[in-house]
């Protein structure tokens, strides 16, 4: 925070200022919004309490992704997880998933 200050007195003078600082192992962090995902790889997450509050201060490699290819890339899988259990033609298997609204175990049941 303050270049050459000692990271313990640091410490001890946000105690005395009420201020909580805790480091949080993370390995992935996703924030949802209503048309997009934000990724962050590699994070370094802090959660500081202040003032009754909690805010947490992310850094990392960030990458969006819209919904909409999250979409897609589930629906292949589950197309790929169907071909793989029922031994169904690819054709077969999304007519199925597309039949079933999307729910894989539905479409399992249904080729089975």
């Amino acid at each position: 925070m303050f270049p050459g200050m000692n990271p313990k007195k640091m410490q001890e003078m946000m105690k005395q200022l009420g201020i909580a600082q805790q480091e949080i192992r993370a390995n992935r962090v996703v924030i949802e919004t209503s048309d997009k995902e934000i990724i962050i790889d590699n994070p370094s997450v802090i959660r500081v309490k202040m003032q009754g509050q909690e805010n947490f201060q992310i850094s990392g490699d960030v990458s969006e992704q819209s919904l909409q290819e999250n979409e897609e890339e589930k629906l292949e899988e589950d197309i790929q997880t169907i071909i793989e259990k029922t031994g169904c033609s690819e054709k077969k298997a999304r007519e199925t998933i597309k039949k079933v609204n999307g729910d894989l175990t539905e479409a399992l049941l249904e080729l089975s």
